[in-house]
């Protein structure tokens, strides 16, 4: 065999006769593919992600309003545009839309289109709304009667008509955003509501009708339009788009039209976006983390095999490329099989989203093949580049001391490494305090940065961590047995064995603790200032998918027993914010009738600057972490946009403190009118008299809708904020399942490859239960330095964004920590002492 061959040879030897040398490597690689690829296939489905129209399925053109928001900054060359989703849906002028359309070549008609909720009987669905023009456009065809054509009338579907017990001809009482309104049932249609809309029983009325009662008159969601029979639907959209340019209206054809629905789709894109790069970033730069510990560690334990080879002769650049042999033989299989179960993580992933209302029934996973080819690529270079770094020591000692280096193991940690973790150290400090100093959004989005940065200067530094652990548990292990002693001994003449041992458990810990605790802390933060801010006695919210009229409020306030009422309608706006560059930022708001004075009755902000009785239209009240990003205070002009992206400056009245638990933003109601989707209010706070009987109170506020106390209410969290709150939760069972995974794997490797030291200590009289207790002595002293290392990483992040975020201490649960630190040093110990006994009973 020729010397050129030599490398080969001997890597397909070592995988073929020592498996067992890199099943470690391959259990790592697998799992980093895994991963990625999972993270790769949601990140390629919320790019491409897109469903057939359904309501506009027959209309070859729609025209929206941009729904967008756009924060323009600098002119010129430096001119900058940047746009955000709007919050709800941001209307077109119908008129004039619909005028400048029907000008248009080709143009056969153009229809404004609304759709609204409208409340039946008590405990019935809601009723979709609509206008009767949409029914040129959809499959709704009279069945009885006539069109609607007073503001009076309105025709039922099948299912609408039969929830109500009404034919044509009937009175029906719908609840609408102003109140109880009687209405005459003109006719009924074929069906449930047409064109594929699936959202319960339907009810027509005249355009302008629906425009009212949707809130917001003389505006349409969008037009539907109509073409010519044998006219080109791309050419007439051309032509609209020139028509229309400069008005900001959005011309949609073929399967954009879909934007124009509501059907989810922009905020699926965002979701699975956010979490196949954002997520998916952290999660590779985790994997590849711990991979190419693993890989380093499996070179490094063969040190007396690259030794002998280079006593007889074998060269530096022969011992390269075995490594990278190796390499090529483990990482392609590892990262294809780990690719399996990725497909089955990512359908898990996308299920739960689906589950949560954050991906609309009509998208599907997409499965192809380049997030699998980006998770081999990935493992195959984690696996060269960390088998290269880790054999060019080996490779490079000469020939004759190669035997005597690797006899034991040495300090050496590298200069260059050495300033790398350094500055890592001195980086996730920064970012800290960078964190405290900030608060907010930007404190919460430094979070894993701060844990990565501090994770990377453990694994850098992890020899001088190791040393430093040995020592400090040291005093108190050689205080104890023999075997304890030893242990100690042990740990502090392998420090590079240690550090391994130690950094995935460390990564384990850290990670979990911080994206764990820091939504305990905002749980925890919302329930302290919801039990201080709510003064109400009562809380009325009305049926799901509607809410309350906007008279119920003033009706609550008139019941015996009653001192105040105040209405809130929820909902979000932007906020411009300029903190680190200038940019808009999504906060929850509420919009309250009344006025300040009277919402002080039934909430209590925590008025910090100015004063509520200032709220009035054209004023805003703000929480303290909007008024230190926007950096404004009580009489300054806040730059916000409203929900349907209509851009306001009001003047600051207050700055308040408990914004986490309440709400970041406070309008005067009236500032809504016209700008939200739903004009029905969220929910009515109520305080009642001090003498007032709390039973009668309630059952006769029960007639506006369900009544809860202070004690039992818990006001819902947003579809933002239960989304993120999960998010966390499987970002740290993904991202800590995989770091004890790892912590595990390398444990078994350490164990495994110290064979011949415990058959040495058998040897020399040592007995099977002295070997596993200095064994257990060791995995204490992983366990306890993990634990120690990760708790200060957690808390090094967790400390200043949780005072700047909530103005307290992280919120750390004893049993759930303690829940931690119980698995952290179960899978230690187990890791340990199963190999150990392994290797003691064989032969």
């Amino acid at each position: 065999m020729s010397t050129g061959l030599l490398p080969n040879g001997l890597a397909r030897a070592a995988v073929r006769f020592k498996p067992a040398s890199f099943a470690g490597t391959f259990v790592a690689l697998a799992m980093a593919a895994m991963i990625i690829s999972a993270c790769g296939f949601l990140a390629e489905t919320g790019v491409r992600a897109s469903v057939p129209p359904q309501r506009y399925a027959a209309a070859p053109v729609v025209v929206t309003a941009d729904q967008n928001a756009h924060l323009i900054t600098g002119s010129g060359e430096d001119r900058s545009d940047e746009g955000d989703t709007v919050p709800e849906r941001a209307r077109l002028d119908a008129a004039g839309a619909a005028r400048k359309a029907r000008t248009v070549p080709g143009v056969s008609r153009a229809v404004p289109d609304v759709t609204f909720t409208l409340g039946s009987r008590h405990g019935a669905a809601p009723l979709t709304g609509h206008g009767w023009g949409s029914s040129a456009f959809t499959a709704t065809r009279l069945r009885h009667g006539t069109p609607p054509r007073t503001d009076r009338d309105l025709v039922l579907d099948t299912a609408a008509a039969k929830a109500l017990g009404a034919r044509t001809g009937a009175e029906v009482t719908l609840t609408t955003p102003e109140g109880a309104r009687t209405f005459h049932v003109s006719g009924t249609t074929r069906g449930p509501s047409g064109g594929g809309h699936p959202q319960g029983p339907g009810a027509w009325f005249t355009d302008a009708r629906a425009q009212a009662l949707a809130g917001h008159p003389g505006k349409a969601d969008a037009l539907a339009v109509l073409t010519r029979h044998g006219a080109d639907p791309a050419t007439v959209a051309d032509r609209l788009r020139t028509a229309l340019k400069g008005t900001g209206l959005r011309v949609h054809t073929g399967q954009a039209r879909s934007a124009a629905e509501d059907t989810g789709v922009d905020y699926a894109k965002e979701a699975l976006t956010g979490l196949g790069f954002s997520f998916g970033g952290i999660a590779a730069m985790t994997a590849v983390f711990t991979a190419s510990g693993t890989v380093a560690l499996s070179v490094s334990q063969r040190r007396r095999e690259f030794a002998l080879l280079r006593a007889i002769g074998a060269t530096p650049r022969q011992i390269r490329r075995t490594v990278a042999t190796e390499a090529m033989f483990v990482a392609p299989l590892a990262g294809a099989l780990g690719c399996l179960p990725g497909v089955g993580l990512a359908s898990w992933w996308f299920g739960e989203l689906r589950a949560r209302g954050a991906v609309p029934d009509g998208l599907h996973l997409e499965i192809t093949a380049t997030p699998v080819w980006t998770a081999l690529g990935t493992v195959l270079g984690t696996a060269l580049l960390a088998g290269y770094l880790a054999a060019r020591r080996p490779s490079k000692i000469k020939p004759g001391l190669a035997l005597s280096e690797a006899a034991r193991e040495r300090f050496r940690p590298g200069i260059i490494r050495t300033l790398l973790g350094l500055g890592a150290l001195t980086g996730g400090i920064a970012m800290a305090r960078l964190a405290a100093t900030e608060g907010g959004e930007e404190a919460a989005n430094l979070a894993l940065g701060v844990v990565m940065l501090l994770m990377t200067a453990v694994a850098l530094l992890g020899q001088y961590v190791a040393k430093a652990c040995a020592w400090l548990l040291g005093l108190v292990m050689r205080a104890g047995t023999a075997a304890s002693e030893l242990a100690a001994a042990n740990s502090w003449a392998h420090a590079g064995r240690l550090a391994s041992a130690i950094t995935p458990v460390v990564l384990a810990m850290a990670f979990c603790s911080t994206l764990i605790f820091l939504q305990t802390s905002e749980d925890h933060a919302t329930a302290v200032q919801q039990r201080a801010g709510i003064r109400a006695d009562h809380i009325v919210t009305g049926p799901a998918g509607t809410g309350l009229p906007r008279t119920a409020a003033a009706r609550a306030a008139r019941t015996p027993g009653v001192q105040a009422a105040t209405g809130l309608l929820r909902t979000e706006v932007l906020v411009e914010v300029r903190s680190d560059g200038t940019y808009l930022q999504a906060a929850a708001a509420q919009g309250v009738s009344g006025g300040g004075r009277a919402l002080g009755d039934v909430q209590n902000l925590g008025i910090r600057e100015g004063s509520l009785d200032g709220l009035r239209r054209g004023t805003v009240a703000v929480d303290r972490l909007v008024a230190k990003g926007a950096r404004v205070a009580p009489g300054d002009r806040l730059p916000l946009w409203l929900p349907d992206g209509t851009k306001v400056r009001p003047k600051v009245a207050a700055v308040y403190t408990r914004g986490t638990g309440l709400s970041a933003v406070t309008l005067p109601r009236a500032a809504l009118t016209g700008h939200v989707t739903s004009a029905y209010d969220s929910e009515i706070l109520v305080r009642q008299e001090r003498d007032a009987d709390t039973g009668a109170v309630a059952r006769a506020l029960s007639g506006l809708g369900d009544v809860s106390d202070k004690a039992s209410y818990t006001r819902a969290a947003d579809r933002d904020r239960a989304l993120n709150a999960w998010g966390n939760r499987t970002m740290a069972l993904v991202l800590g399942g995989f770091a004890a995974v790892a912590a595990v794997n390398t444990l078994v490797m350490t164990v495994l490859a110290r064979r011949r030291e415990v058959t040495t200590l058998r040897l020399i009289g040592s007995t099977r239960r002295q070997v596993l207790e200095m064994m257990r002595w060791e995995a204490a002293l992983v366990a306890l330095s993990a634990l120690a290392l990760g708790t200060a990483i957690a808390l090094a992040t967790l400390i200043p964004m949780t005072q700047g975020l909530f103005e307290a201490p992280p919120h750390i649960p004893p049993l759930l920590y303690g829940a931690f630190a119980a698995t952290i040093a179960t899978l230690t110990l187990t890791a340990t002492a199963l190999p150990a006994r392994a290797l003691l009973h064989r032969p």
